[in-house]
């Protein structure tokens, strides 16, 4: 439960030294994130006329993105973000391009996702790579950064400001998705069928670029013998708590994915398919407000019991979504998932940073990541099935199947998502250290 007012929370993290010359660049990088799917969605559909090769090419988008996206993270923290980045863009961008062009050219579905899966491998990882760096700069700070610690400048002082990170992170994550689906559909309508997905390699370029260009803030990473600080590397998947987060973000990966494609072809049904972006706008909406009171509040649960409450929440509220007949009732439905979408979403982030050493954190954050994508293709591709032969209500099955599913596996398995050896500690005089919870 809430314990009061921290909404000086934010103006804390704000004015964390060094925030500022990641933040604005990464804010513009990421913003093409929630145009792909929708770009790609539109465009195949437009040429093919089948929402089932539409959905199945942004479904090998969603995996290849799933697959390679931990090989990035794992990457980046050895070699650093930047080394990463820009050859990530530039094949990325010609990705997209030879994308647009194929489905243009109706090639054959081997052609259309081959381009697709090459296109989600190389989607950089921007937000990921944002909440490294906000962990490493309220932890201890990244080099040359000059900052240590937390709000109050030391280690030990001042608030633990990595919830309020987690949150602003996925506010900033909601703008992106609120405002990437209605900007690639008006490009698709109003432009051209392609230009949705051509102005989302050239902003991916340009942003990802700018965001690379700031070496300062970028995380430490190992030297190449994979050792740094005399502490060998753990892999994030070895760790039982990141295992069990990533099954609950599969299926919000499901809730996205399975609502995407279904709101499309609702909307194709009832002869306004403008109503696309707006309706899928109110989810990013609801995530969106959610987000902001998370970061505004403490609370006096920890968080697994919030992940746990959170998550209970997401599965009662998409179970209603199949039952919505009128476009009044799929919004209203659709802005209370996404009230429901952010406390699983920010607590889930939230648990890495104590589960996981900072020489994984960006493979731990590219993980999850990867997983709601990988959930997102699953529900893409069978949401799209299903709308295709028994119309959009089937496909908004999707959505409650897999939180379902996944909230089993969190009850189950809940007592992997508190911290062991990876709890802090702190010294008290003399005596040995003494460990603190997570929270």
């Amino acid at each position: 439960m809430p314990t009061g007012d921290a909404s000086g929370g934010y103006r804390q993290l704000l004015r964390t030294p060094g925030a500022w010359r990641f933040l604005l660049p990464g804010f513009a990088a990421r913003q093409p994130y929630g145009m792909l799917t929708t770009s790609i969605v539109l465009l195949v559909q437009h040429t093919a006329g089948s929402y089932g090769r539409a959905g199945a090419a942004a479904a090998f988008t969603g995996v290849s993105m799933a697959l390679f996206a931990p090989q990035s993270g794992k990457l980046a923290d050895r070699f650093g973000q930047r080394a990463v980045l820009v050859p990530g863009v530039v094949i990325h961008a010609m990705s997209g391009a030879a994308l647009a062009l194929v489905a243009l050219a109706h090639a054959p579905a081997w052609a259309l996702f081959a381009a697709a899966a090459s296109t989600g491998a190389s989607l950089p990882q921007i937000g990921p790579m944002v909440r490294a760096r906000w962990a490493a700069i309220l932890n201890g700070g990244p080099r040359g950064a000059g900052v240590t610690g937390r709000a109050g400048g030391g280690s030990g002082e001042g608030p633990d400001l990595m919830p309020t990170a987690a949150a602003f992170e996925s506010v900033t994550d909601e703008l992106t998705f609120a405002a990437g689906p209605v900007l690639a559909t008006a490009l698709c309508m109003a432009v051209h069928a392609a230009a949705g997905l051509v102005a989302e390699a050239a902003l991916t370029l340009v942003g990802g670029l700018l965001f690379a260009a700031q070496g300062r803030t970028q995380p430490p990473f190992r030297r190449p013998d994979g050792v740094q600080g005399g502490t060998e590397r753990t892999s994030a998947l070895s760790v039982p708590g990141v295992r069990v987060l990533a099954v609950a973000f599969l299926g919000i990966g499901c809730v996205f994915g399975g609502m995407q494609v279904s709101l499309t072809a609702f909307t194709e049904q009832i002869g306004r398919p403008g109503l696309v972006g707006p309706l899928y706008g109110l989810l990013a909406a609801g995530n969106m407000l959610a987000g902001i009171a998370m970061g505004a509040t403490t609370w006096r649960a920890g968080p697994r019991p919030r992940m746990l409450v959170g998550y209970t929440a997401l599965t009662l509220a998409t179970c209603l979504l199949w039952t919505a007949h009128s476009v009044l009732l799929l919004g209203t439905l659709g802005l209370v998932v996404g009230l429901c979408i952010a406390p699983a979403l920010i607590t889930g982030y939230t648990l890495v940073e104590p589960l996981v050493p900072p020489s994984s954190r960006t493979e731990a954050f590219t993980l999850l990541s990867g997983m709601i994508a990988l959930g997102h293709a699953g529900a893409v591709t069978i949401a799209g099935q299903l709308a295709d032969l028994h119309g959009p209500d089937a496909g908004f099955l999707l959505p409650s199947a897999g939180t379902a599913l996944a909230l089993v596996t969190l009850l189950a398995l809940r007592s992997c998502l508190v911290p062991g050896a990876r709890s802090r500690t702190v010294a008290r005089g003399t005596g040995p250290a003494v460990p603190l919870p997570a929270n």
